[in-house]
């Protein structure tokens, strides 16, 4: 077993989201500016952003980690890598005393899997080397919305709620601004020296923490750069003869030779997301980066040629008969990569991080798997478009009702668990006790079957580092994601409303929640382009051009943080 291996299942984590990732695969989950030109004071403010002279007023200082050197640097906004696994008797220290205070704290996070005991070693050692006796609250993460939701709505909250933002809907945001501490006069400015690892996140990532006009989170960082690949078998590519798809008609007219049905061989599983980064579409998820001022004029996705040309690009891969018939059917998610490692679908697109993960887990059976990752190309065939991701996205919160030294034993276990690869605490956080959740064999940390269970989801979404990509396993991987990210930052752009978080107005909250689903519909020809049309001049009729005045105002207001 490959170390973590066999983690493939679990939920997103520091270590297993967006590719910034070091001992997970990665499980890619669905997919805001803050101030007071929306409404009164900051401890009142309920929608808007905050950006420029005001969010330089909040945001800590940054201070880059010095404890550890990655073996490749950061390029055009990549994480940095690490190729080699840190023997223990040369792991850093990046917490020279325990700041928790031996407190108590409870906190609510999202689980993916069976939750462990409570008295685990691994709880225990954890809470020891923090100072802060800590009791989770694990909830299923499929269904974490309706929990967060149901909490958030009432007068009893954990001391500590961890929020991904795929989740940042509704009107959650709104209730984050009214449930959860102010941290900006224990963090603003130079206070973040207090908590050297914290220090060391990316000021673009505190911009993301800022709800309300308040730094109420601390934020998960991530590269801004697409983790979202179009990855491809390169074993059976060789093996037949194929060349790389340089362009979408070439990849139309590959994918329609390598489709062989009757030996239940398809070219690819479904690529919307692939086509959407193709053809220069802002991104999904956050809904705020959907908007971008061009020619003065504020324009979302779903009113571009763009996006329409994604979609039918996509649409006709399905009527080609060239994509797989589960991905026909709708059932595209996570058996996406299965269908992928038993050779049905030679092409699919997912987290990058995925290419460890499937090499990891497939190579113990398989020693001639191999996988690659295509460069994203444009709709002509020459250099893509491509546009930033939000900086953070996981946030962990505490509450209003928190007492002064509650706040600090809070900020104490994130500082520990944003401890840079390569150090002792990174180390404890990451793998847990040697001897009861990991082995080292070959050098290499290996979890046991207890630390697959145990070590998760808990204490990885407190606290991170800045972004960084670290498979001592396969260094050849490592490499290769980095130096990928490297080439596809060189081609990406950052929107008006890139590394802000945004609460827009509740009345238009959710105005856009059904264009996924129609989507899906017309790329497998259920509906045609003519309804996105329609559905895009009934969305402008029901506010979308009233949220574009409200956007354009925030903007005119506040400026970008960019």
């Amino acid at each position: 077993m490959t170390p973590n291996a066999a983690s493939a299942s679990s939920g997103p984590s520091r270590r297993s989201f967006l590719a910034s990732t070091a001992v997970a695969t990665a499980a890619v989950a669905g997919g805001m500016p803050l101030l007071a030109a929306c409404g009164g004071g900051n401890e009142g403010q309920k929608e808007g952003a905050t950006s420029g002279k005001e969010a330089a007023k909040i945001l800590p200082a940054y201070v880059a980690s010095q404890v550890v050197t990655p073996d490749i640097p950061s390029k055009n906004g990549s994480p940095v890598g690490f190729t080699k696994a840190i023997p223990a008797a040369e792991l850093k220290t990046s917490v020279s005393q325990k700041l928790g205070s031996g407190g108590k704290l409870t906190i609510m996070a999202p689980y993916w899997g069976a939750p462990p005991k409570g008295d685990n070693p691994y709880y225990s050692a954890m809470n020891k080397a923090v100072g802060v006796d800590i009791t989770w609250q694990n909830q299923d993460g499929v269904t974490y919305d309706q929990k967060l939701g149901a909490i958030l709505a009432s007068s009893d909250i954990p001391d500590a709620v961890v929020v991904p933002d795929w989740n940042l809907t509704g009107r959650i945001p709104t209730a984050i601004n009214a449930k959860f501490a102010d941290l900006g006069p224990y963090l603003s400015g130079d206070k973040v020296k207090d908590y050297p690892n914290l220090a060391a996140v990316p000021t673009d990532a505190w911009q993301r923490g800022i709800f309300g006009g308040q730094l109420r989170a601390i934020p998960m960082p991530n590269s801004y750069v697409t983790g979202m690949a179009a990855m491809y078998r390169k074993d059976i590519f060789e093996k037949r003869g194929y060349a790389l798809p340089k362009s979408p008609d070439e990849f139309l007219s590959w994918a329609k030779e390598a489709t062989q049905a009757k030996s239940k061989v398809w070219a690819c599983d479904d690529m919307k997301w692939s086509a959407l980064q193709i053809f220069g579409v802002q991104p999904g998820g956050d809904k705020a980066l959907w908007w971008n001022l061009e020619d003065g004029k504020l324009v979302n996705r779903i009113e571009t040629e763009q996006y329409l040309e994604a979609l039918e690009w996509t649409r006709k891969l399905y009527a080609a008969k060239v994509v797989h018939p589960d991905a026909v059917s709708g059932k595209a998610g996570g058996s996406a990569a299965n269908r992928f490692t038993a050779g049905q679908v030679l092409v699919y697109n997912n987290n990058i991080s995925d290419w460890w993960g499937k090499t990891a887990e497939q190579r113990t059976q398989n020693p001639d798997f191999e996988m690659g990752v295509f460069d994203i190309f444009g709709p002509d065939g020459g250099d893509p478009t491509l546009w930033a991701g939000q900086p953070g996205g996981m946030f962990s919160f505490i509450s209003k009702k928190a007492s002064k030294q509650q706040i600090k034993d809070f900020l104490a276990l994130c500082n520990y668990c944003a401890a840079p690869y390569g150090t002792k605490e990174f180390m404890l956080t990451a793998y847990g006790v040697e001897g009861t959740d990991y082995t080292v064999k070959k050098g290499l940390p290996t979890k046991t079957q207890q630390g697959i269970n145990e070590v998760s989801s808990t204490y990885d979404l407190t606290g991170n580092p800045a972004p960084y990509v670290a498979y001592p396993d396969f260094p050849d991987i490592t490499r290769g994601i980095v130096e990928w990210q490297q080439r596809m930052g060189a081609f990406t752009k950052k929107s008006s409303f890139y590394g802000l978080t945004v609460t827009e107005p509740n009345r238009w909250a959710n105005l856009a929640d059904d264009f996924e689903q129609l989507e899906d519909d017309v790329i497998r020809g259920r509906k045609k382009i003519s309804d996105v049309q329609q559905a895009v001049s009934d969305w402008k009729k029901k506010g979308g051009d009233d949220l574009r005045d409200w956007y354009k105002k925030l903007l005119d207001d506040n400026g970008s943080s960019n």
